[in-house]
């Protein structure tokens, strides 16, 4: 199966997509950065029990953030990595949000006694955080290196490989569903497979 994919050799020699965001008006590459970050930033701000109102306006604020700064990022390496930057980033907007809410606001949603703490006492210490935030991180490069994948394969190769490797249904059935042989089945998964992983190395290089 032909695919413009590119081999892992040539990551390293490409402009990173946080080097491409120096320039402004560099439209494809803030929409491809927006496209791979929202779901993270916004899931985030979700997770924490802020509205959808209020994770948007976190997720703005945080993209805002990010554009006023991301040109001086590389040249201080004091910052650490992109991602812990983002992450610390997001966290301090979503802390800020919640800190901001009126009291009867903070407890609207949770009317328990149990629960009536304030939302800012109920984040995780920074350990948890890290933690659950690293799953949320690895789930979010899954899901874009996905998403980068049915765009570029055909789209029933990419139906094939979902329902045999990620619903879990056994190959005769795709087999007999989608009118193709058993062999095509693990063909296509099996290279599928491959080319996914090859899109995952590309999103964390992008994302580096």
């Amino acid at each position: 199966m032909a695919s413009d994919i590119p081999p892992p050799s040539t990551l390293r020699t490409r402009p990173t997509l946080l080097f491409r965001l120096r320039d402004w008006n560099d439209e494809a590459s803030w929409t491809e950065f927006y496209r791979l970050y929202y779901q993270f930033v916004y899931g985030c701000a979700r997770r924490t029990g802020l509205s959808h109102a209020d994770a948007e306006e976190v997720t703005q604020d945080v993209f805002k953030r990010v554009a006023e700064t991301v040109h001086e990022f590389e040249a201080d390496p004091a910052r650490g990595s992109f991602r812990g930057w983002l992450t610390n980033l997001t966290r301090w907007r979503i802390t800020d949000k919640l800190r901001a809410r009126r009291p009867h606001e903070r407890y609207a949603a949770r009317p328990s006694d149990d629960d009536r703490t304030d939302p800012v006492e109920r984040l995780p210490d920074d350990a948890d955080v890290n933690a659950a935030w690293d799953e949320e991180w690895q789930r979010h490069v899954l899901e874009a290196a996905l998403a980068r994948l049915a765009r570029r394969v055909p789209a029933k190769h990419f139906q094939i490989f979902d329902l045999y490797r990620r619903q879990g249904w056994s190959v005769m059935k795709v087999a007999r569903e989608l009118g193709v042989n058993a062999a095509s089945v693990y063909l296509i998964s099996h290279r599928l497979t491959k080319h996914l992983k090859v899109e995952v190395e590309v999103i964390r290089a992008r994302l580096a």
